[in-house]
């Protein structure tokens, strides 16, 4: 392990303006693929690179602010894949929340690291964010889209703890499917976003209850789902309702979809940055079920998807991650 090590923080030294070595780094990722104490190690090894920090007493390495800079004038979006895929994922999801809220990211971001993490690690990403820009995840969060009308959903969501056992009160999830469904009504969206009753169902139900609650609601409307119900919608925050049932719902399927539109012929820059995002953040979790979510829904293997419009050692470095799943932490 420590001769690897030593050859990837070698591949990564190379920052004085002779270059990095992309090669070693796209064989890191494919070698050390579910090996997560490799990772901590060569954090741990690359002190010029990482500093140590203790949020709330929980140890974490943390990137040096001013390398990230150095390596944005490296190297583009394989940079980015590959910092994302060395950091701690903590601090990987407390940049990416930063991001959304500071510079004009999609606030889909948010909601994607507020609903597909476990709770404990949503509570070590907001840690993360503490210690790195020394307030409170919540507290930007409320403060940057306090006059929106979805504010209290944001904050609910990145709030949450949720449960995770295996208990669901099936009389509650009934109750609540009634609810969701008055909420949506003839397409009123909009105040469903602001209802109370839809944000403290969405940001305090454990995922195996809301899985039952939409279970029933697809059974009061005679198969139609309220993801269905949800689609075709207009605003912004009426998106985000759409985009936090989806994450809840069917995780796979979401990230699918964006991954469908990080590769469309004139995706956008954010559109773009989503591929390296989804790659890196659901290789070690669930890029199975998404690849199976991709063939179903788009009907292509994402393996041939991706190689046909990523080029180079980004392109390799993808399918390293998106092809048999990665590492950890």
């Amino acid at each position: 392990m420590g001769d690897e090590v030593q050859q990837l923080t070698r591949a990564f030294s190379g920052l004085g303006g002779l270059g990095v070595d992309e090669a070693t780094m796209v064989s890191a990722l494919a070698r050390w693929r579910k090996q997560p104490e490799k990772r901590s190690g060569f954090r741990k090894g690359f002190r010029g690179f990482f500093f140590t920090t203790s949020p709330a007493g929980v140890e974490l390495d943390l990137c040096q602010e001013e390398h990230l800079l150095r390596l944005a004038a490296e190297f583009a979006r394989f940079k980015d894949l590959m910092v994302q895929w060395a950091m701690h994922p903590w601090e990987r999801d407390a940049r990416l929340a930063h991001q959304a809220l500071h510079q004009h990211h999609p606030a889909a971001v948010l909601v994607e690291v507020a609903c597909t993490r476990s709770a404990d690690e949503l509570l070590g990403a907001r840690r993360a964010y503490h210690a790195l820009f020394h307030r409170s995840l919540e507290e930007d969060v409320a403060f940057r889209a306090g006059d929106k009308p979805y504010c209290n959903l944001l904050v609910g969501l990145v709030s949450a703890y949720r449960y995770e056992g295996p208990r669901v009160n099936e009389e509650a999830a009934k109750a609540e499917a009634k609810a969701l469904a008055a909420a949506v009504k003839e397409k009123q969206l909009a105040a469903a976003v602001e209802s109370q009753e839809v944000v403290r169902i969405l940001t305090t139900r454990s995922k195996p209850h809301l899985v039952e609650t939409f279970k029933y609601y697809k059974e009061m409307h005679d198969g139609r789902s309220i993801e269905e119900d949800l689609g075709g919608v207009q605003s912004k925050e009426e998106t985000l309702l759409a985009e936090a049932v989806l994450c809840l719902a069917a995780p796979a399927k979401y990230f699918s979809q964006v991954i469908e539109a990080a590769l469309r012929d004139g995706a956008d820059h954010h559109g773009k940055e989503a591929l390296t995002r989804v790659a890196v953040t659901r290789s070690d979790h669930d890029m199975d079920e998404i690849r199976a979510a991709y063939q179903e829904q788009f009907g292509a293997k994402l393996e041939d998807a991706v190689a046909a419009k990523a080029h180079g050692h980004y392109r390799d470095a993808l399918l390293s991650l998106v092809g048999g799943g990665g590492g950890g932490k």
